[in-house]
């Protein structure tokens, strides 16, 4: 399902507008200014009870080797998102 699907099964199931369940879908996901990027901005963990939760994970520098060519190589630090599903998605999905 892409972001067009989602709006249209929003705006179906809510029964809203499609321009209305496009202003939620983008409030909640805009990688811009969505909520869900804010907070992890912020440093916040966001957790939907049953779904899944939503936090940050940082990885130190550190040293790699270049598959290729056996050569060691220097890797930045990083801070990646990451989401870990919730029981309840888990159960529902046989997982």
């Amino acid at each position: 399902m892409n972001k067009s699907e989602m709006i249209q099964q929003l705006s179906s199931r809510a029964d809203i507008p499609r321009t209305e369940a496009t202003k939620v879908v983008d409030a909640l996901f805009s990688v811009d200014d969505g909520i869900i990027t804010e907070a992890l901005r912020n440093g916040e963990k966001i957790t939907i009870t049953g779904f899944g939760s939503f936090e940050t994970k940082k990885r130190e520098a550190r040293t790699g080797r270049n598959p290729r060519t056996g050569k060691e190589i220097q890797i930045a630090a990083s801070t990646s998102a990451a989401f870990r599903a919730g029981k309840g998605l888990k159960d529902r999905l046989g997982a």
